[in-house]
């Protein structure tokens, strides 16, 4: 069999076949493809998302704010699926014209206020119901700073590690070296963490850990690109604790199943509509 020769960037580049699990619904264009509408619900928040890491994120806070009492986090969630090119229809690019999940719409107020970025929803959502987030000092900046540490950080995971580990059409050797071994680091960033607090920010549980948990928790459970032992999760004792701690959560079990069409806590589960849905 004939060596590959090596890839030569041209001089401009042109879109090319790329193949790999989301290869359909990957383009070098922004804006909508199609016109359709956004269904709405009765509850104020409107949620349009998926339940992967950063559709998740925003599901275990709303179900923990509905946990403390707080009535106005009621929400109806409506399916995107990314796959079908959900989210390059014209009512989620006004919403969220990056075109990613998840995408809030708030509708509490006199006019409805778009919220997008998953990062931004969670302090958007903390700030509204006074939960999660600390009003001032050093406790709210450094749950700030693990927030967008998370943010910076987890492309690396999923685009990176997760991509070539898991989706793409070949396994190359470069590029899952590369990944895995910020992977790791991240994973002993993490490690070292958690070995001093017993949440990512501190002693209080914050939306960080939320951030954090649906990539990070989810890798060292096995629940994550099935790559648990090829990165040897057994060396992050503390983050295993933290993990094992936070599923472990009411509100996280049921914010897990929203929107999620796969796997066991995904049977029967598409879209919320009601607090009683899940009970």
């Amino acid at each position: 069999m004939a060596e590959q020769s090596p890839y030569v960037p041209p001089k401009v580049w042109t879109p090319a076949a790329s193949g790999g699990t989301f290869a359909s619904i990957n383009r070098p264009v922004a804006g909508p493809t199609h016109d359709k509408e956004l269904p709405v619900g009765a509850h104020p928040l409107q949620l349009y998302s998926l339940g992967t890491p950063n559709g998740v994120k925003v599901t275990i806070l709303l179900e923990e704010l509905l946990a403390l009492g707080h009535a106005g986090a009621e929400y109806d969630a409506w399916l995107i699926r990314i796959q079908d090119g959900d989210q390059f229809s014209s009512g989620f690019v006004g919403v969220n014209p990056n075109s990613k999940i998840p995408a809030l719409l708030d509708r509490s107020g006199a006019e409805p206020v778009r919220v997008f970025e998953s990062g931004s929803i969670l302090v958007y959502l903390a700030e509204k119901f006074g939960a999660f987030l600390p009003k001032a000092g050093p406790a709210r900046t450094e749950t700030l700073n693990w927030l967008f540490w998370q943010m910076g950080s987890a492309p690396f995971v999923g685009g990176g590690f997760g991509h070539f580990y898991a989706y793409a059409p070949e396994k190359l050797e470069y590029p899952i070296n590369r990944y895995a071994m910020e992977t790791k680091r991240q994973l002993d960033v993490l490690e070292r963490q958690l070995g001093q607090h017993r949440y990512v920010a501190g002693e209080d549980y914050s939306i960080a850990d939320m951030a954090i948990w649906p990539w990070y928790g989810a890798l060292v459970r096995g629940d994550l690109y099935n790559a648990a032992e090829f990165l040897s999760v057994h060396d992050y004792p503390n983050v295993q604790r933290w993990a094992g701690e936070i599923a472990a959560r009411p509100a996280v079990v049921r914010g897990r199943k929203v929107n999620r069409t796969w796997g066991e806590a995904g049977e029967g589960v598409a879209e919320r509509h009601a607090a009683s849905d899940l009970d």
